[in-house]
C-alpha cells in the first residue's frame, strides 16, 4: 500500500511538471512539443487513475487480512496449552533419540570388535588354504613330471612301432615291385614264346595248305583221268565237309544243352534239399505222392535226352560224368554256407524265375504270322486242354476253394502276388489334405492267376478309399495297378492292411499312415578321444540331426 501511495505521489509530481511545460510551450507556440506533452499528460492521468484503483483494492485486502490476523490471534490463545504439551513431547522425543543413539553406538562398537575377530580368523584360514594350495601344487608338479616321463616313454615306443610299420610297408612295397618285375619278365617270355608258337603255326598252316593244294591237284588228275566233271566233284566235296562241320557243331551244342539241363535239375534238387533241411516252414511238406511225380518227371527228362542223343552215344556218358561231378560238388559245400538264408533265397529266385527249358521265353513271336502248317491237330488239342484248365480254375476261384499250384514238379509255396512297394506308407500327412498312392500287384506264381479286392481294415474305412479295376486272368509275371486314396481326419498314426483274394488264397498289403513328427539322431554313439599326450587339447564335434518333418526344441 505504501509503495502504491509513493507511486501516486510521483505521478502527481510528473503531472504538475507536464502542466508547467504545456503552459510554456503554449506561450512559445511550439505545436509539436505541445501535442507530445499532451499525450504524455493523458498517459500519466490514466496511470494515476489505475494506481488509485489499485490503492483502494489493496486497502480493502489489508483490512480483510487484519481481520483474519485478529481471528488467528484469538484462536492461538486457545491452543497455547497444546503448544506446551507439544514442547514437552518434543523434549521427551529428543531424550529418547539420544538414548537410542547411545545404544546404537554401543552396538556398532560390539559389531566392529566382532568384525575384527572375523577378519583375524579369515586371515588364519587364508594362510592355511595357501599352505594347502602350495602342497597340492607341489604334488601336481611331481605328478606332471612323472606323466611327462611316461608320455616320453610311450612316444618313444609308438615311434618305434611306427618305424617298424613303415619298414614293413617298405618291405611289402619292394616285394610287390619285385613281383611286378617278375610278372613283366614272365609276360615278355610268354610273348616271345607265343611269337614262336605263332610262327610255327603259320608254318604248319602253310604246309597244310600246300598239302591240300597237292591233294586237290591229285583229285583233279584222277577225275580227269576218269573223264568226270571237276567243278561238280569239288562242289560236292566242299558241301560234304561243311555238312560234317555242322554235324560236329550240332553234337557239341547237344552236349552243352544236356549238361545245362542236368545242372539245372541238380540245382533244383539241391535247393529243395536245402529248403527241407534248413527252413522251418518246409518241414511239413508231404513227401508221398510228390516223390513219385518227381521220379516220373525225371524219367521223362532222361527219355528226352536219350531220344535227342541217338546220333552221339558218347554224350550220355559225358552227361553222367557231369551229373556225378555236380553231386560231388554239392556234397563238398560246407554247412555254414548252406545255413545262410540269403543265399538260399537268391538261388531259389534264380531257379524259379528262369524257365527249365529255354525256348519261346527268349524269342519274340507274332501270332498273326503263324502259318497253317503250325496249327495242326496237336496244337488244337493242346489249346482245348488249356481252355478246360482255365474253366476249372475259374470255377475254383468263384467257389472259394483254393488249390496248390504245381508246375514242372514245383509247388508255389510263397505268396502268389507281391506288391511294389511292399508297404503303402503315407508319411508326414496333414489333417484335411488328400493323398494318393499307386501300387502294382505282380503275379509271382507259375501259371495264370486271378486277383480280386476284398476290403480294408475296419478302423481305416473312414479314411481310406481303394480304386481297383479287376484285370481278369493274369499270366505269370503280369501286373495290375491299384490306387489308394487317404484323407486324414485325425492327427494319429494308423495301421492296417488292404486285403485281396487270389486263386491260391488270400493275401494282403500292409498300410501305414504316420503324421509329422520329429526324429532326432546323433552321428556318434560314443565320443572316443583315443590316446593322447599329457597337456594336449583335443576337441570333437557331435551332430544332432532332425530327419523328421516336424521341428522341435532340444536341451
Amino acid at each position: 500500500l505504501s509503495t502504491c501511495q509513493l507511486q501516486i505521489k510521483a505521478l502527481a509530481k510528473q503531472l504538475e511538471y507536464v502542466d508547467m511545460e504545456i503552459e510554456k510551450e503554449e506561450e512559445a507556440g511550439n505545436v509539436a512539443a505541445l501535442s507530445r506533452l499532451q499525450a504524455m499528460r493523458r498517459r500519466l492521468c490514466m496511470e494515476l487513475e489505475k494506481d488509485k484503483d489499485l490503492e483502494l483494492k489493496i486497502a480493502l485486502a489489508l483490512e480483510e487480512d487484519m481481520l483474519e490476523m485478529w481471528q488467528i490471534q484469538t484462536e492461538q490463545r486457545k491452543y497455547e496449552i497444546f503448544r506446551e504439551q507439544l514442547k514437552k513431547a518434543e523434549e521427551e522425543l529428543e531424550m529418547q533419540h539420544q538414548e537410542r543413539a547411545k545404544e546404537r553406538i554401543q552396538k556398532e562398537k560390539i559389531a566392529a570388535l566382532q568384525a575384527e575377530e572375523n577378519q583375524r580368523s579369515r586371515k588364519k584360514k587364508e594362510e592355511e588354504a595357501l599352505k594347502q594350495y602350495e602342497e597340492k601344487y607341489k604334488k601336481i608338479l611331481e605328478d606332471a613330471r612323472r606323466n611327462h616321463e611316461k608320455a616320453v616313454c610311450f612316444l618313444r615306443k609308438s615311434m618305434a612301432r611306427i618305424r617298424e610299420k613303415n619298414a614293413k610297408e617298405e618291405m611289402k612295397i619292394q616285394e610287390h615291385m619285385e613281383r611286378r618285375i617278375q610278372a613283366v619278365l614272365s609276360l615278355k617270355n610268354s610273348i616271345t614264346s607265343n611269337r614262336e608258337k605263332l610262327q610255327t603255326l603259320q608254318v604248319w598252316n602253310k604246309a597244310m595248305a600246300s598239302e591240300a593244294k597237292k591233294q586237290e591237284m591229285k583229285m583233279k588228275e584222277a577225275i580227269l583221268a576218269e573223264g568226270g566233271n571237276v567243278a561238280k566233284e569239288f562242289f560236292l566235296h566242299k558241301r560234304l565237309l561243311e555238312h560234317e562241320k555242322e554235324k560236329q557243331a550240332f553234337r557239341e551244342w547237344q552236349k552243352s544243352r544236356k549238361i545245362e539241363i542236368v545242372s539245372q535239375i541238380l540245382q533244383e534238387k539241391a535247393f529243395i534239399h536245402k529248403q527241407k533241411k534248413y527252413q522251418s516252414h518246409t518241414k511239413a511238406i508231404k513227401s508221398g505222392g510228390k516223390l513219385e511225380d518227381s521220379l516220373l518227371w525225371r524219367k521223362k527228362a532222361w527219355q528226352y535226352i536219350e531220344k535227342t542223343c541217338k546220333d552221339s552215344p558218347g554224350a550220355i556218358s559225358q552227361v553222367n560224368k557231369g551229373l556225378r561231378i555236380k553231386c560231388l560238388e554239392i556234397r563238398k559245400i560246407p554247412e555254414d554256407v548252406l545255413s545262410e538264408s540269403s543265399e538260399d533265397e537268391k538261388e531259389g529266385d534264380k531257379t524259379l524265375l528262369e524257365p527249365e527249358f529255354p525256348g519261346l521265353w527268349s524269342q519274340e513271336c507274332d501270332f498273326h504270322k503263324i502259318s497253317k502248317e503250325e496249327t495242326g491237330p496237336k496244337q488244337l488239342a493242346a489249346s482245348m486242354e488249356k481252355k478246360e484248365i482255365f474253366e476249372k480254375k475259374m470255377e475254383e476261384f468263384q467257389t472259394g476253394i483254393f488249390h496248390k499250384q504245381i508246375v514242372s514238379d514245383r509247388e508255389c509255396k510263397r505268396s502268389t502276388f507281391y506288391s511294389k512297394p511292399s508297404c503303402i506308407h503315407f508319411k508326414d500327412f496333414d489333417v484335411g489334405q488328400t493323398y494318393k498312392k499307386k501300387i502294382v500287384l505282380i503275379n509271382a506264381s507259375y501259371s495264370v492267376n486271378f486277383c480280386r479286392f476284398v476290403g480294408i481294415s475296419e478302423w481305416l474305412k473312414d479314411f481310406i478309399n481303394v480304386h481297383f479295376d479287376p484285370p481278369g486272368k493274369m499270366s505269370a509275371g503280369m501286373s495290375c495297378e491299384v490306387v489308394v486314396t487317404f484323407k486324414p481326419m485325425i492327427n494319429e498314426t494308423l495301421e492296417g492292411e488292404v486285403m485281396f483274394k487270389a486263386q491260391t488264397g488270400y493275401f494282403s498289403v500292409p498300410l501305414k499312415c504316420t503324421p509329422k513328427r520329429c526324429i532326432l539322431a546323433l552321428d556318434k554313439l560314443l565320443v572316443d578321444f583315443g590316446s593322447h599326450v599329457v597337456g594336449e587339447t583335443i576337441s570333437q564335434t557331435i551332430t544332432l540331426t532332425n530327419s523328421g518333418a516336424l521341428g522341435t526344441r532340444f536341451k
